[in-house]
């Protein structure tokens, strides 16, 4: 495969720190692996008053001003949403997609409205009680949704990474057409073991018109099965 550049968008509560034991792995195979963290999602950044646009804008801005080409935008779980609004932007730039665990939006529809309403006046009413109307995640929340199963000492850790998600990214939608309407070939991964997101792998996976490639592990299996989850990026 001749090389390619990869550029890694994290989810919620995610910087680019959770894609760097894939990007070593696609580095190690001949390619280029950018690796984001989405603003409010840095060590010590302020989440108030970020908006969908805003994380949709920086990856535009971040392939733009390294001047990459022929790129393909990798995706993780609501990081789906600001790579479906870049891949809109940079369509003469990015030459594939790929969906890992990943919400693919449907126009008009936030995150929030992917949810069942009991999920969705929860979520409401964290972002309503936070004076940065953002949304934490602790070790419960990793322990039943991210990685279930796992190693305990791994589950902390992660629960002690994960920074606070701008509510607006949850709350805004795209205005804009399928993604499919791009013609960009994609490529849906999913965890056999996923319980994070709120509807099936599977369904998303159609709204590409396609079946999902299957891989080991959790929601986070970028960080527990990071060989097979590069090979599937790749598509070996």
């Amino acid at each position: 495969m001749p090389p390619r550049t990869y550029v890694m968008i994290p989810g919620a509560w995610h910087g680019g720190w959770s894609w760097r034991p894939v990007a070593e792995r696609l580095r190690a195979a001949g390619h280029r692996a950018v690796t984001l963290t989405l603003p409010g999602l840095g060590d010590g950044d302020d989440p108030t008053g970020l908006r969908l646009r805003d994380a949709v804008d920086h990856i535009v801005n971040e392939v733009e001003r390294l001047g990459l080409t022929d790129v393909v935008l990798v995706g993780h779980s609501w990081g789906g949403y600001p790579m479906t609004g870049a891949a809109h932007r940079l369509a003469g730039r990015v030459t594939g997609l790929v969906y890992y665990n990943a919400f693919v939006p449907r126009p008009g529809v936030s995150l929030l409205g992917e949810n069942p309403p009991e999920n969705v006046q929860l979520l409401q009413s964290v972002i309503d009680s936070s004076p940065t109307r953002s949304i934490p995640a602790g070790l419960e929340f990793v322990q039943q949704l991210f990685m279930p199963g796992a190693d305990e000492d791994a589950q902390r850790l992660l629960a002690e990474l994960l920074t606070p998600q701008p509510g607006a990214y949850f709350a805004d939608a795209l205005d804009i057409p399928e993604v499919t309407t791009l013609g960009i070939p994609a490529r849906y991964v999913l965890s056999e073991d996923d319980r994070a997101m709120p509807r099936s792998g599977h369904e998303f996976a159609a709204r590409l018109g396609l079946e999902p490639l299957m891989v080991p592990g959790t929601h986070e299996s970028m960080l527990t099965h990071p060989d097979e989850v590069a090979k599937a990026i790749l598509g070996d």
